[in-house]
């Protein structure tokens, strides 16, 4: 991050009125409006249809994060509908969720992908061809949602948009979803058995998990010499600084343009100069089988922040006084190391639209990477949504605030950003299980704004809210006028911020709390982020949010 300075194909804060923004947030997109929900729910409460007559198969043996297949039975005619990523049979991708109509006796496979981070799960069991459903509000879980009878919004049935697609989508409703019975289920998350607790093996498997972000992190940052390395001396890509044939920059350069090729991408490295000012960033494509020219980009910057004075030799284990840094742990390998690991399995995924996972340079000389990425647009292309991943990591699970930030900022005493702010406040309230987390970070950016969370300790803070500032590469493409959304932590309160001490094993002190080591803080805290940024493409290849101002 800038300083202040620098202006599926399977297998200082302004305060607002929060209960207006609320009230007045839109619908989730492509599958909600805040409309009122009449009626009731419960286990057996249909007088039409009872939970009971649906049979999930492999109940007892659920898994959380992965793509399974599942074979859901029906005793009655009934409807259900299924609030989760789902693979449509007939076009091969995933959609947000859908209904299905059951026979008595009749039988349905259905590849799903359960909620990583929360163990409850909630199938809705309707009447036979129902078309509209109740669901639940976007800040809180499908369960507390049924045991507090709170009002929520609505959705119908619709016909699929896909070529192929046989199973319908749901959209916003405008009706009242009216009664509904559920089937609650349990998941259990797949676990590594070489880890312990300590080492973070709760997040350590899984489509994406944060156990992998922890070992690219480590091994980019690894400072171990090697004299065989003439490039920075060490077995790690260190000295990740922004110069003109930097040796340490252009052997990284190489090394990752090798393992996004390895993941079946079409990878290119951008070299941009204008005048003094030069950029080189590494992009992976993977085309849009239905919107070639809309690209969702993932983006986090690989350079780090030099030496304020940069030394005429580096001698490595050399501890160097001041600003800069040689291993940029935090700021930025970790956010690089995130979009390394999301662009590994959505390699294989048939996305509508283009892919492209980037490591900016640049970012930290004043965005130079992105904006000339940014300003180089093919003709014809237009960017649908971007997401920004950097500095994640000293957050949430430790006693600081994870940031999830959006924008652009309109007015700044409200949100503009209706669509997104609710997107991520869906994803995270439930399939995250952090509803009572988003209501901490809620009254805490009220009370301060942005600046306080990128300082202070809080305790169980996740704090959704539109950015007034543009301090990294999503800046770029708010200029082109697209709505964009990233996640960060602790910023100028981390005392090794763009220091030669931002090392994993400080982020590990750092992050470490009375409860579970600093190691397994970061595996969690990387396993929340890159799962959301995975979330958020699914909703966001299905359906873009807009830019609302």
């Amino acid at each position: 991050m800038l300083s202040k300075t620098v202006t599926f194909n399977r297998g200082g804060g302004l305060a607002f009125d929060m209960l207006s923004l609320r009230l007045n947030a839109f619908g989730l997109i492509a599958l909600m409006l805040m409309a009122p929900l009449a009626g009731c729910f419960g286990e057996d409460d249909g007088e039409k249809v009872r939970a009971s007559s649906l049979t999930v198969v492999q109940a007892d043996s659920l898994e959380g994060g992965m793509w399974q297949t599942i074979q859901l039975k029906a005793s009655q005619d009934l409807a259900v509908f299924l609030p989760y990523f789902v693979q449509d049979p007939g076009s091969l991708r995933a959609q947000n969720g859908t209904v299905l109509d059951l026979t008595e006796a009749s039988s349905v496979e259905i590849s799903i992908l359960l909620p990583p981070r929360n163990p409850d799960i909630v199938f809705l069991v309707g009447e036979y061809s129902r078309t509209h459903w109740p669901i639940r509000a976007a800040d809180e879980s499908w369960m507390d949602w049924i045991e507090d009878g709170s009002e929520g919004s609505s959705v119908q049935v619709t016909d699929n948009e896909d070529e192929g697609g046989l199973w319908p989508w749901v959209v916003p409703g405008n009706s009242t979803g009216g009664e509904v019975a559920h089937l609650h289920l349990t998941t259990e998350r797949p676990q590594r058995s070489d880890l312990t607790e300590e080492n973070g093996v709760g997040a350590s498997e899984g489509w994406v998990n944060g156990r992998d972000v922890y070992e690219w992190v480590d091994f980019i940052t690894d400072e171990t010499a090697d004299p065989l390395d003439p490039a920075d001396g060490a077995v790690g890509f260190l000295d990740r600084w922004i110069g003109n044939g930097n040796p340490g920059y252009e052997d990284a350069i190489t090394y990752f343009e090798g393992v996004m090729v390895g993941y079946g991408l079409d990878v290119q490295v951008h070299r941009f100069q204008s005048g003094t000012l030069w950029a080189v960033n590494i992009c992976a494509y993977k085309t849009g089988t239905v919107y070639p020219d809309e690209w969702l980009v993932f983006g986090a910057h690989f350079d780090i922040a030099p030496y304020a004075t940069p030394p005429t030799a580096v001698i490595p284990g050399t501890e160097q006084q001041g600003y800069g840094t040689r291993t940029g742990a935090y700021d930025n390998a970790a956010g690089s190391s995130m979009v390394l690991s999301t662009a590994k399995v959505l390699a294989d995924f048939d996305a509508r639209r283009t892919m492209v996972f980037c490591l900016w340079s640049s970012e930290e000389e004043g965005l130079w990477g992105s904006s000339a990425f940014a300003g180089d647009l093919p003709a014809g292309v237009t960017v649908s949504n971007y997401l920004n991943l950097d500095m994640a990591g000293i957050n949430y699970p430790g006693d600081f605030a994870l940031s999830v930030y959006l924008g652009p900022d309109g007015t700044g005493d409200v949100i503009d950003q209706k669509g997104m702010y609710h997107l991520a406040e869906w994803i995270g309230a439930d399939a995250f299980n952090l509803a009572d987390q988003i209501e901490n970070g809620r009254e805490e950016w009220a009370a301060g704004g942005e600046s306080p969370l990128w300082e202070n300790n809080y305790k169980d803070t996740v704090a959704i809210y539109e950015s007034p500032t543009a301090r990294s590469d999503h800046d770029s493409f708010q200029q082109l006028g697209v709505a964009t959304l990233g996640w960060n932590g602790v910023v100028d309160g981390y005392p090794c911020y763009h220091k030669t001490c931002d090392k994993l094993a400080t982020m590990e002190e750092y992050m470490t709390t009375d409860n579970a080591t600093g190691e397994a803080n970061l595996v969690h805290s990387w396993d929340i982020v890159t799962w959301w940024a995975v979330y958020a493409f699914l909703h966001m290849d299905q359906s873009p949010v807009p830019n609302e101002l």
